[in-house]
């Protein structure tokens, strides 16, 4: 008879928990994942879900870095690979409609559904930034191919930048509201049917 082992804690595999967190935060987005939503995804008590993580907002933070990890770098990666910025662009926006889509995990992206309807000034100043850094990194890759004659000199590199934010931003809410891979890929083939030639 083994003795000593009533009333012992399961062991907390924190990844494990992560990965339940984001699902949640995912579906339902920041504002409307509930405390008790968190544990009951999670398996674990309230306090528990204090010790581990802090609070809600700070688990969020957690959240956020791990999504990125494992769904959000590929536009980072398609920029540093590919040859152009036209190239990088496209790679993006076809990867984002099989992400997007993905029936393994909510559809959309996170860190943009995240957002809609938060109350938390914070929240949503956190994500504005990560999307803001994104824009920033498509208009320095689309300002090296002006710079290398590859775009036309007069090409308004902020604009075209938005505009490739503006085009992810759709699909992910297009996903969302049940928009399928071959859809988004049609819409990401006539977005990048305007790019400057």
């Amino acid at each position: 008879m083994v003795t000593g082992q009533r009333g012992r804690p399961r062991s907390f595999d924190r990844d494990e928990a992560l990965d339940k967190a984001m699902l949640a935060f995912w579906e339902r987005g920041y504002e409307a994942t509930s405390i008790s939503d968190l544990t009951a995804s999670l398996g674990i008590s309230a306090p528990s879900l204090y010790a581990a993580f802090g609070d809600k907002r700070k688990l969020f933070d957690e959240v956020v870095v791990v999504y990125g990890g494992r769904y959000g770098d590929f536009a980072a990666v398609a920029l540093a690979e590919e040859p152009t910025a036209r190239a990088a662009v496209g790679r993006v926006l076809h990867e984002a409609a099989e992400v997007y889509t993905d029936p393994a995990h909510p559809p959309g992206c996170m860190v943009i559904s995240a957002a809609v309807n938060t109350t938390s000034d914070e929240v949503a100043e956190a994500l504005r930034v990560r999307r803001e850094a994104n824009l920033v990194a498509f208009e320095s890759r689309i300002r090296a191919d002006v710079a290398a004659g590859i775009l036309p000199a007069g090409t308004d590199t902020w604009a075209l930048a938005r505009y490739a934010g503006a085009v992810l931003q759709g699909m992910s809410q297009q996903s969302r509201d049940g928009a399928g891979r071959e859809e988004l890929e049609a819409v990401a083939e006539l977005a990048m049917g305007a790019w400057p030639q």
